[in-house]
């Protein structure tokens, strides 16, 4: 089997920790010797700002590669953490689902734009918008692996049906080598019964997909973003930074490549 390489982190449900775990994942891959390049797909540009680069600076974004403005290269941005790149997210991206939807390859210019800088990078991560459009459409076509973030509350599991059906039409009309990696329970709180019964019913249709660590509620996690850091530099020792540590050295393994590399 092909290594993966280039990891999408989607969900259509807004506040599953989908940025989150995106960025940090990206820094653990990074903080072990790997380069890594995060790709921030949602307009609302959280992973940009969560790692201190300035989403309104007026500096090329993924929007300019989408839209054929810029080349991948000239876009991405070095972050203050080592081995770790980000391609930015702007504010001008809230547009291009209706200025591309006319274009040819619409579906294919997210995939397209990485093509140049894709062998630069050992993992290559993205985070997507919370809808199925067009730019989660890209998305989830420019990746090998897609991991789906989950809270553990009975609403989350309603529209992942629904994703799990866009994950096939994705497979079956541009991106046949798409592969589910996991689901990833976010914000779990063993204490409650809740989590528990919403654990359970993950296990019983997802089996080994679902991660075996899932990250736990803490306000430490909650804090890192408006510090510009990943929970991994702002407190190490927190429970949220060991639960990343451990999703992303087991989802490393699932990608077929050495942690960080």
């Amino acid at each position: 089997m092909a290594r993966i390489k280039t990891i999408v982190f989607a969900n259509q449900k807004g506040g599953v920790g989908k940025t989150t775990s995106a960025v940090n994942i990206a820094a653990c891959l990074a903080a072990k010797g790997g380069r890594v390049l995060l790709v921030d797909s949602d307009p609302q540009g959280n992973a940009t700002s969560g790692l201190g680069i300035n989403k309104r600076g007026g500096a090329a974004s993924v929007y300019d590669v989408l839209i054929g403005r810029s080349k991948a290269s000239e876009a991405i941005q070095k972050t203050r953490f080592a081995g770790l790149y980000v391609l930015p997210s702007s504010m001008d991206l809230v547009g291009a689902e209706i200025e591309l939807v006319e274009e040819d390859r619409r579906e294919y210019r997210l995939r397209d734009g990485l093509a140049e800088v894709k062998d630069s990078f050992d993992y290559i991560v993205i985070d997507s918008p919370p809808s199925l459009g067009l730019l989660t459409i890209n998305a989830l076509t420019a990746a090998d692996g897609v991991v789906v973030p989950l809270l553990c509350e009975y609403y989350s599991l309603e529209g992942l049906s629904q994703l799990t059906q866009t994950v096939k039409q994705i497979q079956k009309r541009y991106n046949p080598s798409l592969t589910l990696l996991g689901v990833l329970i976010n914000m779990y709180d063993g204490r409650l019964n809740l989590s528990l019964q919403v654990m359970s019913e993950i296990k019983k249709y997802f089996g080994e997909k679902l991660f075996k660590v899932p990250v736990p509620r803490n306000v430490r996690l909650s804090e890192a973003p408006s510090y510009g850091e990943p929970i991994g530099v702002y407190d190490r020792r927190s429970k949220g930074a060991l639960a990343y540590e451990a999703v992303t050295q087991e989802l490393a393994a699932r990608c077929g490549g050495a942690y960080g590399a």
